[in-house]
């Protein structure tokens, strides 16, 4: 008997079915089956995946999915339970019409019918009918439903509804049997009813997991869904084992009564032939002026560019454009170029800052004409082939940065231009990897934190890393799996399920441009935030040939852009900076990289880039491009040779003379993708075109296509045109040698082009920062507003710069950070609870009526306006109003009595009464102004409390001022080295997981609970000047030290540090050292050993009447002898005791030391 199954959910039924694709289709094949479905809950996001699987196993794919049916109205968007919500059903695509109008159904679920699933109703069902077969599902579709119920008569009448939309022969009554009462009851009834009715029947497995064994594993999956553990008796659960991927015999055990329903299954599995065409391109078309085509207007956009860009177009640019102009026409992208030209300048148009490129396009001189990219490929040796390869048929990718704040205009732009229905976003998936599944099934299982986090750190922090690579690797974590069977089940379980994609999200950047509706060509879905998006990641739609975009949004170019506006605000137009027209070449600059003193620029600022700028010495561009391209994980290894070779350019040695113009800019070393494809050309004479599928087929590492262009490489392929290099005077063993090293580093090689993209605004934000170092601040932190720890610190490179940072303030502040002078005004818009609007009501009315003269000015003239007492308060405690009469005191007492007073004046006023105020004269009236009470301004500690409550931050000082020599003595790393840096690829923090360090600050916030035990603990926020660190202190230390826990103390704590993924390092607490119980020293002097002994009694005497564990040393100044003194005579350090020293041996002979804390205690 033959037998397909037809209700099969993969991995893609997220955290439901943990059946992998590549997996379950092996598995189907292995037991003798032809064909297999997909039929995922409410989605199709597997489909492509499942269909390439399939074809690659010589398996029949049948394409479908499982469906929620709204009882009544997709629209109508209220109900109880689930069955009162929406009903299950199984589609199945007997053919291409089937399909698309499957790609229909499912988006309409998302984009019409969402409510707690993707639902669709009987009118979608019917317009899309065409070419779909379907069953009638598990037990919760709208005919089982009914007959478990014991409604037979409303079954039958449902079924026969899906009969009349589907059509005879397209509608199934679907059995299944997984050991469950109910089914048995409904599947009586269904045979009575398909034998009432003619409507066939058909027998499936629920399936939820490949093999009977995943059972477990399985359930694992349920809780990590549902947030529940295994042990938990009221949670969701497939009882019985039975939802796996059974064989026909199986099958036929469980009904020997439905042959035929069997049988059917491999029927209609035959029905379905779906063909999915990959490649075709569906490109938007571009609508030019009349009098042209695409290419022609192309060739007259790029003619038109090179006179603007080159003051001589020579004859080998000329070529060159001809060259790739043919390239892209030939290749049919044309539109596509004018698609990129014309968003990028409708943003230019409007004044929205774009990237000098980005990734390969950077290479293309016909983008460089358009103004696509800002790039010269020809000064830079950039090869266009990398970019689009007429030898590599495959759709060109331009990703564009654009003005953080701005993005959205030119995305709605193309919506508006291209059409909504024709321009969606793009969904990616986050999958269950190594480290977080270890975690993630630790807790289902209920096992105690700190053993699954053990485990979980053994996996090395590589990309790509696997807990079977883990296993191999780390011998301590092979160990553990082979002699604690806890650990084994957990590492086991956790294989599993590893990889599994786990929860959607929205591509940050990129969007699909199509020619026609997207669903046409792709199902769609609904994010979080309600935007429409794909249900096929990025590189499934390019291989479908849809147009994919990227719309990145780079802060620096924010910057950028805000530091050019502050700079020309104050000058004449003829004296506008231009940063388009800036020296590359300006050795200042390149100075002060190679200093280290590179806060703010861009790729250039983490702590790791400092230190190789300041070897490096960068003297151009092309050492930038180069470090930018060296600092990443595998290629650091060769900054050594690089630096060396930059050193002393006499000790390069170059294997062969052709290798000297190639790798003369990078030392002799091979840095770049492009050098490869050059080398490849040069030495063994490939295509351009050829040598790019080289440097892929090294990249990725393939034995069989290397070993073959080995051969042609050294001795040369005639058949294909390659001379090869021994044809061109290279030795075989140089000929192999160059080979050898060109495999090594092709997988490490970083992309030329957009490393010189990256380089060009590295070098814009420090030529900023060297010649406009205020502006460029400015627009710095606004661009970080946000993030008061940015904020913190770049406030402290603004003070090392000798930039002062002045408050806000109501008569000179705007909404972003501003300029006055040698400083730097902090933007109104960081004050916490300000909205912008009530900044923009602020400066309009400033500008309009001059400066605000009193409190009472200020609330009166902008009295009716969005600006409110809550806003007031914030801006009295930010210190936004010091600029006015009074003090910060004074303001909060009366500003509530003012807005009452004024709004009291305005009801009279518009009722015709007047007041006294309105009758006195002008010289009276200052007698009737509220009058502020006569109250100090608040203590020092006050104030900073209010700006820290208001700002986020410390502004006019720092609780820890006074006590920064302590901290500098112990503090071992600062609340910053705890998170990770933004720009490192890695993204890992400074501090190294089980290090110990000392941390030093202000306790803010305290989270005390009661462990399983009974026993407390504690989570608590330590402040810094920088930032903030969560201390876990568990419950042996925190017996020990709960005193010392309570908000605004002062304090050292040493402790291990623990690295998580996905947030900040903690630290673990040993020991918490109030800054007041600091070991502490005295040092008493004596001009020599004499004069110490002679007076011995009497500094015992005072010492001995002060008991304490401070130590006392004495220094004899003639012999230069330090002399401890013994724990006998150890003291308490205070005011009274110094003192009394200071008036027996003189002040200047008495010294108290600060002892550091020791980082092992």
């Amino acid at each position: 008997m033959e037998f397909t199954h037809l209700h099969v959910h993969t991995e893609y039924s997220l955290l439901d079915g943990s059946s992998k694709i590549k997996e379950i289709v092996a598995r189907a094949k292995e037991l003798g089956m032809d064909s297999l479905a997909i039929t995922d809950h409410g989605v199709m996001y597997g489909v492509i995946d499942f269909y390439r699987a399939c074809k690659a196993q010589g398996i029949r794919p049948v394409l479908g999915c499982e469906i929620y049916v709204a009882p009544g109205s997709r629209f109508h968007k209220e109900g109880g339970d689930s069955e009162e919500r929406y009903y299950h059903l199984v589609l199945l695509a007997e053919n291409n019409t089937g399909y698309a109008n499957l790609m229909k159904i499912v988006s309409k679920g998302f984009t019409e019918g969402y409510y707690y699933k993707p639902r669709v109703d009987l009118e979608v069902l019917r317009e899309y009918h065409e070419g779909i077969i379907a069953l009638s599902a598990c037990l919760a579709g709208e005919v089982a439903t009914y007959l478990k119920k014991g409604f037979y008569e409303e079954g039958k009448a449902a079924a026969l509804r899906l009969l009349d939309i589907f059509g005879e022969g397209n509608f199934f009554l679907e059995m299944q049997d997984h050991g469950i009462p109910e089914q048995r009851t409904v599947n009586q009834a269904l045979l009575r009813m398909s034998a009432e009715t003619r409507i066939p029947l058909v027998a499936t497995n629920d399936v939820h997991y490949t093999f009977a064994e995943d059972e477990q594993a399985h359930d694992i999956l349920l809780c990590i869904q549902t947030q529940k553990k295994v042990s938990d008796e009221d949670r969701m659960r497939y009882d019985g084992g039975q939802y796996y991927l059974k064989s026909p015999e199986e099958m036929e055990a469980l009904f020997p009564y439905a042959k035929e329903a069997l049988q059917r299954t491999k029927e209609i599995a035959d029905r379905c032939d779906v063909e999915i065409v990959f490649g075709e391109y569906k490109l938007p078309h571009y609508e030019v002026p009349e009098g042209y085509d695409a290419w022609t207007y192309l060739q007259a956009l790029c003619a038109e560019g090179m006179k603007k860009r080159y003051p001589v177009v020579t004859k080998e640019l000329q070529e060159r454009l001809d060259y790739e102009l043919g390239v892209i026409h030939k290749m049919g992208f044309d539109d596509y170029y004018l698609i990129v030209w014309d968003f990028i300048k409708y943003a230019k148009d409007h004044d929205i800052m774009v990237g000098p490129g980005r990734g390969s396009g950077a290479a293309s001189i016909a983008a460089y004409a358009l103004g696509i990219t800002d790039i010269d490929p020809i000064r830079y040796q950039l090869l266009f082939e990398r970019f689009l390869n007429p030898e590599r048929v495959s759709m060109p990718d331009f990703d564009i940065d654009f003005c953080f704040e701005r993005r959205q205009e030119v995305i709605d732009y193309v919506v508006e231009k291209y059409g909504k229905e024709k321009v969606v976003q793009i969904v990616t998936f986050g999958t269950m990897a190594a480290r977080g599944v270890i975690r993630d099934v630790g807790r289902a299982l209920d096992y105690p934190y700190a053993l699954c986090d053990q485990v979980a750190k053994m996996i090395p922090m590589e990309l790509g890393i696997t807990i079977e690579k883990a296993l191999q690797m780390n011998s301590e974590l092979r160990t553990l799996y082979e002699t604690d069977e806890k650990i084994q089940y957990l590492i086991d379980m956790s294989m599993r399920l590893e990889g599994l994609p786990r929860h959607t999200s929205m591509h940050a950047a990129g969007v699909v441009i199509s020619n026609a509706p997207a669903d046409d060509y792709v199902p769609l879905s609904r994010g979080s935030d309600e935007a429409i998006t794909t249900q096929f990641t990025m590189t499934t739609l390019e291989e479908l040939g849809l147009l994919k975009m990227d719309f990145l949004g780079l802060r620096t170019l924010t910057v950028i852009q805000d530091a050019e506006k502050l700079v020309n605000k104050n000058r004449p137009r003829e004296q506008w900076l231009d940063m388009n027209t800036i020296d590359y070449d300006d050795s200042n600059i390149y100075e002060m990289i190679g200093s280290g003193k590179s806060e703010g620029v861009f790729q250039l600022e983490s702590t790791g880039m400092k230190n190789f700028m300041k070897e490096l010495k960068p003297e151009n561009l092309e050492d930038v491009i180069a470090g930018i391209s060296l600092y990443r994980p595998g290629p650091m290894d060769f900054i050594p040779k690089y630096i060396k070779g930059k050193q002393n350019p006499e000790s390069i040695v170059y294997d062969c003379p052709e290798l000297i113009p190639i790798l003369k800019t990078t030392h002799g070393c091979i840095v770049y993708q492009e050098q490869v494809m050059q080398i490849v050309r040069e030495l063994a004479g490939y295509s351009y075109g050829r040598s790019d599928l080289v440097r892929r087929a090294m990249a990725k590492k393939k034995a069989d296509v290397m070993a073959k262009e080995r051969k042609n490489f050294v001795y040369g392929n005639e058949a294909e045109g390659v001379k090869g290099c021994i044809a061109n005077g290279i030795s075989e063993e140089v000929g192999n040698k160059i080979f050898d090293e060109m495999t090594d580093f092709a997988k490490y090689a970083f992309n030329k082009a957009h490393a010189a993209c990256y380089a060009v605004v590295s070098y814009r934000t420090a030529y900023l920062k060297y010649y406009h170092p205020v502006e460029f601040m400015a627009a710095l932190m606004t661009s970080i507003m946000d993030q008061t720890a940015k904020v913190s610190q770049y406030i402290l490179t603004c003070r090392q710069m000798g930039i002062a940072i002045l408050p806000p303030d109501v008569n000179h502040g705007e909404e972003r950070f501003t300029t006055e002078g040698n400083a730097i005004r902090f933007a109104l818009a960081a004050i916490k609870g300000i909205g912008k609007p009530v900044i923009r009501d602020i400066v309009a009315e400033r500008e309009a009526n001059g400066p605000y003269t009193t409190l009472k000015d200020f609330i009166d003239r902008v009295s009716g306006t969005s600006v409110n007492k809550r806003a007031l308060e914030s801006f009295i405690k930010a210190g936004a109003f010091d600029c006015l009469k009074g003090n910060r005191r004074q303001f909060m007492l009366s500003y509530a009595s003012i807005v009452d007073g004024i709004a009291t004046d305005r009801k009279k006023n518009l009722s015709g009464q007047m007041s006294l105020f309105d009758l006195a004269a002008p010289e009276e009236k200052e007698e009737f102004e509220v009058r502020m009470p006569d109250v100090p301004e608040f203590e020092k500690s006050e104030l900073l409390a209010l700006e820290k409550e208001t700002l986020g931050i410390y502004l006019s000082g720092h609780p820890l001022d006074e006590y920064q020599e302590l901290m500098n003595k112990s503090v071992t790393k600062m609340s910053v080295d705890f998170v990770a840096e933004e720009e490192s690829e890695d993204a890992e923090p400074k501090v190294r997981d089980g290090d110990t360090e000392i941390i030093g600050g202000i306790i803010t916030a305290i989270t005390r609970k009661t462990t399983r035990s009974n026993s407390m603990m504690a989570f608590v926020t330590v402040e810094d000047v920088l930032g903030t660190v969560e201390v876990i202190v568990f419950p042996r230390d925190y017996e020990k030290y709960k005193q010392e826990l309570f908000e605004d103390n002062k304090v050292l704590i040493r402790g291990r540090v623990a690295v998580e993924e996905e947030r900040a390092a903690r630290l673990i607490c040993s020991d918490i050292v109030p800054f007041t119980a600091m070991p502490r020293e005295v040092w008493v002097r004596f001009s020599d050993k004499e004069a110490f002994l002679a007076r011995e009694k009497e500094l015992y005497e005072i010492l001995d009447s002060y008991d304490g564990k401070d130590e006392t040393v004495v220094y004899c100044v003639a012999e230069k002898a330090i002399k401890r003194l013994p724990k006998n005579h150890s003291t308490q350090v205070c005011e009274a005791m110094i003192s009394r020293l200071e008036a027996t041996f003189g002040k200047d002979s008495v010294k108290v030391v600060e002892k550091p804390l020791e980082k092992r205690g």
